[in-house]
């Protein structure tokens, strides 16, 4: 199984390599001539271009405290362009585990192939305990959270960066004539646009007559758009609805993807709905698929579903080595209890979480013929069985609300004095008006 691969930069982001070098260039000018004394400093001793990529190949995760090394690092490293080159191209990637562990605090486990660990964070929930989000989507460093009725957050865990929608204005309108019925009957999705640079948010909901919708919320015009003409009834969307769908999208190629919930008359397919070309299209999944429930995840650059075998001893991964091409299904049995593939090692191995035939519990590397490679013992966190994991690239990335607020502080500043400071996650509920 082949992991993705790095491939080298564009001139595009060639020349945003240029631009972020030169603006940082013109802050060491500046830092210079404040120094009063003749002592050399690293800016003396390496070339800031070699600084530059020698910051590109740092994981992410320690960025954020190489900011205060100096004005000059922290320009670099804040800045969006190096962002961007750093989440596409550095070797450091780092995928990280999400889940909640209550209402309050949740945990990243970060596994590679020799070593594991966890770190506590604290989501920008405003209500107080009992909240009940749960993880929807990711994408870009970027988690959704959804809580029910009518809540989305979308959250940078490395940044602090957030914002809340609201979607009341669905709510009200998908609500049936008796008892309402719950989030899960809508579909959510969560990605990125690459063509306009935007970030949108999926929400697939049902209205009092049973007709199924789709809105499309825009982070970067800030507003919802209906896209109901997307729907087509040939998929059997119309026929069975939105609530025979994994609630929560997988963000992969451009496209968010939903699985079944069950592999009965027409749910035997992965809906998928292309941002840039706002489709819907599908996936037939492999017939020789032995579980009614199965899940989606990413594993290297490809598409996979796990289930749990027949057996209920081994769990069965379904691997599309070519996206979109159905003869390229590959199947892989682990011999692992409810195992939950996370991630691929640099070796091409699977590290996941799951319960073995010798009652060990935990999280594990298993190779593509399903030998038991390592045991994470270190670990002190025990994921919930029933608790949703989410698996995604952490970024340095914005929002593009965060670059405005930005771009018109600075403006209120070299017109009116200090910079306003502003906080992201106290703006009103954004509601279709």
């Amino acid at each position: 199984m082949n992991c993705e691969k790095l491939s080298n930069p564009s001139m595009h982001k060639k020349k945003k390599l240029k631009h972020t070098v030169n603006k940082a260039k013109e802050q060491s000018i500046m830092e210079n001539k404040n120094q009063n004394d003749k002592s050399k400093s690293i800016h003396d001793i390496l070339p800031l271009d070699l600084i530059h990529i020698i910051l590109l190949r740092v994981p992410i995760r320690h960025l954020a405290r190489l900011k205060c090394v100096s004005k000059l690092w922290c320009s670099l490293i804040s800045d969006r362009d190096f962002a961007e080159l750093h989440f596409h191209h550095s070797p450091a990637t780092t995928n990280a585990c999400f889940f909640m562990k209550n209402d309050t605090t949740a945990y990243l486990v970060y596994l590679d192939d020799n070593d594991a660990s966890e770190k506590l964070v604290c989501p920008p929930f405003q209500k107080k305990p009992p909240s009940n989000f749960s993880v929807v989507g990711s994408c870009r460093g970027f988690i959704l959270f959804h809580r029910d009725p009518h809540f989305l957050v979308v959250w940078n865990p490395l940044t602090g960066s957030s914002k809340r929608i609201s979607y009341s204005h669905i709510v009200h309108r998908s609500k049936p004539p008796g008892p309402r019925i719950g989030y899960d009957v809508y579909l959510h999705g969560f990605g990125y646009d690459a063509s306009q640079d935007d970030y949108l948010l999926l929400v697939g909901w049902c209205d009092c007559e049973g007709q199924y919708h789709l809105d499309c919320f825009s982070l970067r015009t800030n507003s919802w758009i209906n896209l109901d003409a997307a729907v087509p009834k040939n998929l059997g969307i119309q026929l069975l609805g939105f609530r025979y769908w994994h609630s929560g999208g997988l963000f992969f190629n451009g496209a968010v993807h939903w699985a079944p919930w069950d592999l009965k008359d027409y749910r035997d397919v992965i809906i998928i709905f292309d941002l840039m070309e706002m489709t819907f299209s599908t996936i037939s999944v492999p017939e020789q698929l032995s579980c009614s429930s199965p899940s989606l995840t990413l594993l290297g650059n490809c598409l996979a579903l796990y289930s749990g075998n027949d057996d209920c001893r081994n769990t069965d991964i379904w691997v599309m080595k070519e996206y979109k091409v159905h003869s390229s299904w590959t199947l892989y049995q682990i011999p692992c209890k409810d195992f939950r593939p996370l991630c691929l090692s640099s070796n091409g191995d699977i590290i996941g979480r799951g319960y073995t035939s010798y009652d060990k519990t935990g999280y594990f590397i298993y190779n593509v013929r399903g030998d038991l490679l390592k045991h994470f013992k270190s670990l002190c966190c025990q994921l919930p069985y029933r608790e949703r994991i989410n698996v995604y690239t952490e970024s340095l990335l914005p929002l593009p609300s965060d670059i405005k607020d930005k771009d018109n502080n600075k403006k209120m500043k070299k017109e009116i004095g200090p910079q306003v400071h502003h906080e992201y996650f106290e703006q009103p509920d954004v509601a279709k008006g």
